[in-house]
């Protein structure tokens, strides 16, 4: 890395207001995020409430394949928005001033979406959403306009991103103006555009994106999922524990806690990093499948938040489809778990079968729900095989370990 970015020496000495941004070293050491990064991701927990939110009100409205629709197409916004300048990032961060306000307009783009996210998914009228996510994507342009300029070895690839986003993101303002029907189907149209874009461009010279730096990345987005969804869960829940702490608030308390924390411990029982160093090349299918991560863990603490409102009032929607909607999620996290580590050979060999019977099982719970089967005493029921899962996981891990001693 021929000029760093434009943080001042231990010592002091001042700071540069501007340095060239310059392609970052790909094996840099001891490369961690940075606050900016940490407060940028922070801005995307507005966001990500306000989705999850919505989902949860549509469920207990009886709106449920309504209100999941429109979740994915927003939650798509959301992730695309911040995995692009995630990967930027971590190819060029001088982390001077322009760089530092063009990243200040994003968040402000994170917050004009996540106030639309109800008028999307209640009116259908997107065009908050859209604006919010067109300003994000264009503080991206002026950055790759940067890049181009300031890093000649890879103009090529800066250039096609600048075109690619300019001409998206037009089609993204004029999908406002179509038919309801046109633009739901102009959506899946621009969403794989957008999914082409990064493939294309970087088809003559790849970014020289930092392994560990996106594998960190991607686990701190996780936990955001994550404590979100606790805290949802805790929202909740406030209302039955003022009526009364009884048995069925504590198993909704207990399993709903137990589910999300097997999903962190399986989420980070891998190194990701390593194997991103050793398997550049599936980088595309690693990154492309958190989508899935993300918004399978966000809709699981939208599913424990209506679980808990089923405690103090009557919901619209029947309990039997609520256990499908505290289920589904945990597959989805589960199938695409195993499939995020499984081809970057890292970490103890997970066994999809271990993963398809725990799939029957939250299933066959959930189906029970429609048989009388309670609610709280369901959740708690669909941490069993989670654990289950976990504890196969660690036991292989450490047998792999005993066999290196």
């Amino acid at each position: 890395m021929t000029d760093g970015p434009a943080t001042a020496p231990p010592g002091g000495g001042g700071r540069r207001w501007r340095v060239p941004m310059v392609a970052r070293d790909a094996g840099e050491p001891h490369r961690t995020a940075t606050p900016l990064e940490l407060l940028f991701d922070l801005t995307f927990v507005v966001a990500v409430a306000a989705a999850a939110a919505q989902l949860a009100h549509a469920i207990v409205e009886g709106h449920t394949a309504q209100g999941l629709v429109g979740y994915l197409m927003v939650f798509f916004a959301i992730w695309w928005a911040w995995m692009n300048f995630t990967w930027f990032a971590s190819a060029y961060d001088p982390d001077d001033a322009p760089y530092r306000l063009v990243t200040l307009l994003q968040m402000g783009g994170v917050l004009v979406l996540a106030a639309g996210v109800p008028a999307a998914l209640n009116e259908q009228d997107w065009t908050a959403v859209t604006i919010g996510y067109v300003i994000m994507r264009v503080a991206m342009l002026v950055q790759w306009m940067r890049a181009g300029h300031d890093d000649p070895g890879r103009a090529v690839t800066s250039r096609r991103y600048e075109v690619g986003i300019a001409l998206v993101q037009a089609a993204w303002i004029a999908r406002l103006a179509l038919p309801e029907t046109a633009g739901f189907v102009g959506y899946f149209v621009l969403v794989a555009a957008e999914l082409a874009l990064p493939v294309w461009a970087e088809r003559h010279a790849s970014i020289t994106w930092h392994p560990h730096h996106i594998a960190e990345r991607h686990g701190l987005f996780t936990l955001i999922v994550l404590g979100e969804s606790v805290l949802a869960t805790s929202r909740a829940l406030a209302p039955a524990v003022r009526a009364g702490v009884n048995l069925d608030t504590v198993l909704v308390g207990i399993g709903g806690l137990v589910l999300l924390f097997g999903c962190w411990w399986l989420y980070f029982l891998a190194p990701a990093g390593y194997g991103l160093v050793h398997h550049r090349e599936r980088s595309y299918w690693w990154s492309y499948t958190h989508y899935g991560i993300f918004a399978g863990l966000a809709a699981l603490g939208a599913a424990l938040e209506v679980v808990a409102e089923t405690l103090t009032h009557h919901i619209a929607s029947p309990i039997g489809l609520v256990g499908f909607v505290v289920a589904t999620p945990v597959c989805v996290f589960l199938l695409l778990e195993w499939a995020l580590h499984a081809p970057l050979e890292i970490g103890p060999s997970p066994r999809l079968g271990y993963v398809l019977v725990a799939c029957v099982v939250l299933l066959g719970v959930a189906a029970a729900t429609m048989a009388g089967l309670m609610l709280p005493w369901a959740v708690v029921a669909m941490s069993v095989p989670v654990c289950g899962v976990v504890a196969t996981r660690v036991v292989a891990d450490h047998r792999k370990a005993q066999r290196r001693t």
